[in-house]
């Protein structure tokens, strides 16, 4: 009788051949870490000189820490933020995109915040400072389910990056892949939450004399008056064709949040405090084949408002 041949290594009952696990994906920097966090889910850890971190969830592409080297932690997170999807994390920096807020027929803020993004291993180039060693790219591509809601193809890539000094960017490009040769138009936001003093010991410059929209008046336009924004009760407005650099500064912890932002012509706050650069007012429009870039740079220096080591303007312009 003959002698069965050995079944094929790796072939399991029947003779199938087992699956091999896929790769992990790879990182370019040297500087950046996969980890699973307590949740399970997945998340990239960004080190730089001395404490300086951030750490980016590949749910919803969102930003959760930020961290100086001291160690201190720069953004808010809610003590109540639920790690398990489809609910958003509450805090850090959400992506609201295709839609910021209810200006549209989609869930508030879009989808872009509760769905998994991938490591992009491959991104087109983008110019960026040789000094910058951690960071990390990230894309989002609509799923059918997607489609259904929102019929439009595109491609969402996200750069996020902690520079030398602890400063933190994202670079979101979003590109109209329809091969129908339909235009899609959409509207986004940073949605920063900053962790801040007493709410009463915060206040913004840089909006003086802008237009705003009171959304807790029905959206209806306002001109701001004030020499700069000072928060005594709850508050949530969309300024109008904001400048590129906003202040945010904090009497108590005596720091200055600068933030900077590039393609995002608004701006909203809130009592949290969230200073959200935004495209709101004015859709962005795509046609098929092209590429939108929008830019949030965020830094926080040491300043002392009440002793006069701040000048803001300087601040502003420098």
């Amino acid at each position: 009788m003959a002698t069965p041949a050995p079944a094929p290594a790796g072939a399991g009952a029947g003779g199938a051949a087992a699956a091999s696990p896929s790769p992990p994906p790879q990182l370019p920097s040297p500087y950046a870490e996969l980890v699973k966090s307590p949740s399970g889910l997945e998340k990239i850890i960004l080190r730089g000189a001395r404490n300086c971190c951030a750490e980016v969830y590949l749910y919803g592409g969102q930003v959760t820490s930020w961290k100086n080297d001291n160690g201190e932690e720069l953004l808010f997170l809610s003590n109540k933020a639920i790690f398990k999807p489809p609910k958003a994390i509450r805090g850090g920096i959400p992506i609201c995109f295709p839609q910021f807020g209810t200006h549209g027929n989609l869930e508030q803020h879009g989808f872009a915040r509760n769905r998994f993004w991938s490591i992009d291993n491959d991104p087109p180039p983008l110019p960026v400072n040789p000094a910058i060693k951690a960071f990390v790219d990230l894309i989002l591509r609509p799923s059918e389910e997607d489609l259904k809601i929102w019929p439009h193809s595109f491609e969402f890539r996200l750069r996020v990056a902690l520079g030398p000094s602890g400063d933190l960017s994202l670079t979101s490009r979003i590109r109209n892949t329809n091969i129908d040769g339909r235009p899609f138009s959409y509207t986004f936001a940073y949605h920063t939450y900053f962790f801040v003093s007493d709410i009463s010991e915060v206040r913004v410059e840089g909006l003086e004399t802008m237009d705003y929209l009171d959304n807790l008046k029905a959206k209806e336009r306002f001109t701001e008056q004030g020499d700069a924004i000072v928060f005594e009760s709850e508050v949530d407005k969309v300024y109008l064709s904001a400048p590129s650099k906003i202040a945010i500064i904090d009497h108590e912890k005596k720091k200055t949040f600068v933030v900077t932002k590039e393609g995002l012509p608004d701006a909203e706050y809130k009592n949290m405090l969230c200073v959200e650069p935004a495209a709101v007012e004015k859709p962005i429009t795509l046609k098929p084949g092209e590429e939108w870039k929008g830019r949030l740079a965020l830094s926080a220096v040491p300043s002392s408002y009440c002793s006069g080591q701040l000048d803001p303007l300087k601040v502003l312009q420098g």
